[in-house]
């Protein structure tokens, strides 16, 4: 062991002797890009073999009864390793990574090298309606967080390298590293800088040529335009990007309700009967709702229907238009349904997946009913296409990343323009009825969310408890004059708390308010200090956040809080020492 050690610090001093920090952390995000690659490979083909082996039994059994039970049976699979194996909660993947960023210094747990993958290919496996980017993301940026660790980074080097690991992990998927970059920055709240810059291009470029390498150039949606955009069709884009919007608001909704339903449930046996059979039943009835979807993402920009039949209760109704229609909505809503039920009842995944499928089900619904009824024709394979851009917009509050998404893994780039319109109306209309993304939600509820403001996350980074100043003489309510004389000899503050015999803060006592009284003597005993003090007539807990603390300053004027926790006498907290710390922090923060 020691060996190791001697030899990590070895290797340790010739980098910084012989490697600029700039190319250390280029050929760093190479090797992070490398490492995603393969982690998406091995999860993808995971989860094909067990999906191989869950088909075997829906093969043996007659009718589609069994889509009751399979949900359950990986979810309670995903429990037991949960709770016996990894011993340590599995956290949802990019709201993990988010918290990680805010209050963790970009450390995630070991267990997130591997725990993700296996509970969500499980989870997906046994028809959990769910999606692996969100756990490839998670785990990715574990092995980030291990790496950066024994290089020892700093903050924002550390920050850095997640964001390479966010845009690896979305670019192996997808095969889309401009997509994946504009990922990074939209959701993972990565700044775009010049220093950023390159190594973001260099990982989502390793980790695209990895996938390459191991599972070839196909696409996970092959999509060929076949008609491009024309400016009569700009209504209908307008329209279907508010359409999305109000889905996207209605997604993200559903979600926070259905889990903070869950989490009200003591046992985690009860999330998983409840739960599981309810998903069962969703799908027993809208097997298309079963796994992440993609087959039925492809079957529908295609134009082809028939994935909303098969297996189905439905089956022998496939002709009737009214019935499809209705199938089409049904699923489009009952999707984040089936998505928020198997994440709290005890499964693990991402909700990427269920967005693109839920926007193209809109989409695909949309044009349907404008073919039906409207004035003139619309390719609905296009507008089933656009639709997922839209929910991307609107569900994870990236419109960028819903544009370039969509048409970099579709080579749609000749719907650009429709893009553009729908991803950019989605994302002002969920605007205006969630305010924040399911990413985001649960963080800033909190107050754990990062954004793009460097002088809010800073702030956020500060905390009130390490910046108390505890350097003050404190005296006695009864003290007299003369111990307050004493007091100011030997003291280097020129504020006195006045604290009883509890430990409650009564007041203070500041220097110049009594210096006319120091040279009377004749009233050194007969004058106590608490005639003396003022109240605190403002203060701040140390449960406060610094924005408050900030907003208390300046609304005050002062240069120095009382800080008192349930009435008792902490210290004190002063604007100097904040605005210092703030500058250190800003130093370690960012690269500008």
């Amino acid at each position: 062991m020691e060996g190791k050690f001697s030899y990590a610090a070895r290797f340790h001093r010739w980098r910084l002797r012989h490697l600029g920090e700039r190319k250390f952390v280029a050929a760093l995000s190479v090797v992070v890009g490398v490492i995603v690659g393969v982690l998406a490979t091995l999860l993808k083909n995971f989860v094909w073999k067990l999906q191989d082996l869950v088909g075997l039994v829906l093969e043996k059994n007659e009718g589609n009864s069994i889509y009751v039970v399979l949900p359950v049976v990986g979810i309670l699979l995903t429990v037991l390793i949960v709770r016996y194996v990894v011993r340590s909660p599995v956290r949802p993947g990019i709201p993990n990574v988010l918290h990680s960023i805010s209050r963790r210094k970009g450390e995630l747990s070991r267990h997130n090298l591997y725990s993700s993958m296996l509970t969500s290919a499980l989870t997906v496996s046994f028809g959990g309606s769910v999606g692996l980017e969100g756990p490839t993301v998670v785990s990715g940026a574990a092995y980030s967080s291990v790496l950066s660790r024994f290089f020892h980074l700093d903050y924002r080097t550390t920050i850095l390298m997640l964001a390479c690991s966010s845009a690896a992990a979305m670019a192996a998927i997808f095969k889309a590293p401009i997509a994946a970059i504009v990922f990074a920055v939209e959701v993972i709240m990565i700044d775009l800088t010049t220093f950023s810059l390159v190594p973001l291009l260099l990982s989502s470029s390793a980790a695209v040529m990895t996938s390459y390498f191991f599972m070839g150039h196909d696409v996970l949606y092959p999509f060929e335009v076949k008609s491009s955009f024309v400016v009569s069709d700009l209504p209908y884009y307008i329209a279907l990007g508010i359409l999305t919007g109000l889905i996207s608001a209605y997604f993200t909704k559903i979600n926070i309700f259905i889990t903070n339903r869950f989490e009200k449930f003591t046992s985690s046996w009860e999330r998983i009967v409840y739960g599981g059979l309810l998903l069962g039943l969703l799908v027993f009835l809208f097997p298309s709702l079963y796994g992440e979807g993609y087959d039925a993402i492809n079957n529908c920009l295609a134009g082809d229907y028939s994935y909303l039949y098969n297996n189905s209760v439905f089956f022998y109704l496939k002709e009737n238009y009214l019935l499809m229609v209705i199938l089409l909505l049904s699923i489009s809503l009952l999707k984040v349904v089936a998505t928020s039920l198997a994440l709290g009842s005890g499964g693990v995944g991402g909700i990427f997946a269920p967005s693109l499928f839920t926007g193209v089900n809109v989409g695909a619904v949309f044009a349907v009913l404008v073919d039906r009824f409207g004035t003139q024709y619309i390719d609905k394979n296009n507008f089933a296409l656009i639709g997922m851009a839209g929910l991307i917009a609107g569900v994870l509050h990236a419109p960028l990343t819903g544009i370039f998404l969509i048409a970099d893994i579709s080579g749609g780039y000749l719907l650009f323009v429709p893009l553009m319109i729908t991803a950019t109306f989605s994302f002002i209309t969920v605007k205006a009825f969630a305010p924040k993304s399911v990413y985001h939600s649960q963080l800033a509820q909190r107050r754990e969310l990062m954004t793009h403001d460097k002088d809010k996350n800073v702030l956020r980074m500060m905390e009130v408890r390490k910046l108390v100043e505890t350097d003050f003489v404190t005296l006695h309510p009864d003290a007299t004059l003369r111990d307050l004389t004493e007091a100011i000899s030997t003291a280097h503050r020129d504020l006195f708390p006045i604290v009883d015999d509890e430990g409650y803060l009564k007041g203070m006592v500041k220097m110049d308010d009594i210096r006319h009284l120091i040279f009377k003597q004749d009233l050194y005993d007969s004058v106590r200090v608490k005639d003396l003090m003022y109240p605190p007539e403002d203060f701040i807990s140390t449960k406060d956040l610094m924005e408050q603390v900030v907003e208390k300053f300046e609304a005050t004027g002062r240069y120095n809080i009382a800080v008192i926790d349930d009435g008792k006498y902490v210290g004190f907290i002063s604007r100097a020492r904040v605005f210092s710390s703030y500058r250190k922090k800003m130093s370690h923060f960012s690269y500008e």
